[in-house]
């Protein structure tokens, strides 16, 4: 199912006579890292009799709040665990001109 968001370049269907979203709405309840892309991935349980069975292996995305002082201002980022060690490390300044200069926009 893809979401659509209400702009001004949205038609009106002819068969249903419903208007249709063409720019699709982009981070809903994703849970993708805004920094390095982490995301979820598929695999399978493999019991003892070596049956398989699809399965989800989640990426471990938080949600947290960072105050930039060069910018002054605080940013929501959804970011996984291993770049929050990342940003304790390097600081999020480093970590968001990294991001900013692979063309992420943040």
């Amino acid at each position: 199912m893809i979401l659509y968001c209400k702009t001004s370049t949205n038609k009106i269907c002819q068969k249903t006579k419903k208007v249709v979203y063409l720019q699709p709405i982009t981070n809903i309840m994703s849970k993708i890292c805004q920094i390095s892309g982490k995301k979820v991935q598929f695999g399978n349980n493999v019991s003892k009799a070596i049956n398989k069975t699809k399965r989800r292996f989640n990426a471990n995305i938080v949600s947290k709040r960072f105050y930039i002082p060069e910018e002054d201002k605080w940013i929501s980022l959804k970011v996984s665990t291993s770049v929050l060690k990342t940003i304790n490390k390097k600081g999020i300044s480093a970590v968001l001109k990294e991001a900013r200069a692979k063309g992420i926009k943040v």
